[in-house]
């Protein structure tokens, strides 16, 4: 057999990296070789990792210097960056910038950058629509990567722009079904009667595998994913379904949500009315037989629910 091509993974340890990490892991005889970026490679998650095989490397996405030797003798390399780290937009396009530059300087032969649409294109940050975050951002989470995606192709890096969704483990972290007083259970969401993209982060790496066992199918494209659309009231239902007991679904305004006093509670509220707003282009975008041609283990939420009932189970 031919010497395995490195697929060289930033974020290697959290959700969207540890996920493609798995997958070439998974695959043995497939035609990858894993090396993990890690800023520490002492941590458990990276010792994980390293027992399984995978090279594990330290690196960071705020020193060009390192990440450039992390790219060397990669055929490719999975670029993700975290804004829910800095909470900054400006952070954000500073370290894709970085990573760019190093991906150009070690000359990868094709890049994946796991990136958004710009909401700003449904939503403008100006007016009273919306609350305009950090100066010019309607979801900076979003846009910042959006914005980000220009430093891929100046550089003339092959570039795969894999633009990801909702991650089904928000319902793990506070936004499942709550019990109210009257013990009845009852799923919040601002989404009105409009469908949600959603997807396990898992299937986020895994889908990423597909792209680079494609080749440069994808270079230059950019590859919209999902595992399921469904409403507030389908996610309901399914939860309804796997807990056992009726679950009701109550389906608040924007600007209700953004009044909840939550954490980053404008930032998601703009989130999820863009997902409203936009969602024609949003869902349209991300053909599941598409996304299943490249990850034909993409879980549906049911099958991801059933795995994580667990984690999800209220009080």
């Amino acid at each position: 057999m031919s010497e395995k091509k490195i697929i060289a993974v930033l974020g290697s340890t959290g959700a969207q990296g540890g996920g493609l990490v798995r997958a070439i892991l998974d695959a043995p005889d497939g035609p990858f070789a894993a090396r993990a970026i890690t800023r520490n490679a002492d941590s458990a998650k990276a010792r994980a990792l390293a027992e399984r095989g995978a090279e594990v490397v330290e690196a960071t996405l705020d020193d060009e210097e390192s990440l450039r030797k992390a790219f060397e003798g990669a055929h490719g390399a999975y670029v993700v960056t975290n804004f829910w780290e800095s909470m900054s937009a400006d952070v954000e396009l500073a370290q894709a910038a970085t990573a760019a530059r190093a991906a150009k300087a070690a000359e990868v032969a094709h890049v994946v950058w796991s990136t958004l649409e710009d909401t700003r294109e449904v939503i403008p940050a100006s007016g009273p629509q919306v609350p305009v975050l950090q100066d010019r951002y309607t979801v900076p989470h979003f846009d910042a990567k959006a914005e980000a995606d220009a430093f891929f192709r100046d550089a003339g890096v092959p570039t795969t722009y894999l633009r990801s969704t909702f991650y089904w483990e928000a319902f793990t972290q506070g936004s499942g079904p709550v019990r109210g007083e009257d013990g009845r259970l009852v799923l919040t969401l601002p989404m009105g009667e409009s469908r949600l993209a959603g997807i396990a982060a898992e299937d986020i790496g895994r889908t990423a595998y597909g792209v680079f066992a494609a080749g440069d199918k994808y270079v230059g494209e950019t590859v919209s994913i999902a595992g399921e659309h469904l409403t507030g009231a389908q996610y309901a239902a399914a939860f309804a379904d796997a807990l056992g007991e009726p679950v009701g679904y109550r389906p608040l305004t924007h600007d209700q949500f953004r009044s909840l006093g939550l954490p980053a509670g404008d930032e998601f509220g703009n989130m999820f009315q863009f997902y409203v707003e936009g969602e024609r282009d949003f869902v349209g975008a991300r053909d599941l037989d598409v996304v299943r041609s490249l990850n034909p283990r993409l879980q549906t939420f049911r099958s991801w629910l059933n795995e994580h009932i667990d984690a999800v189970k209220p009080a």
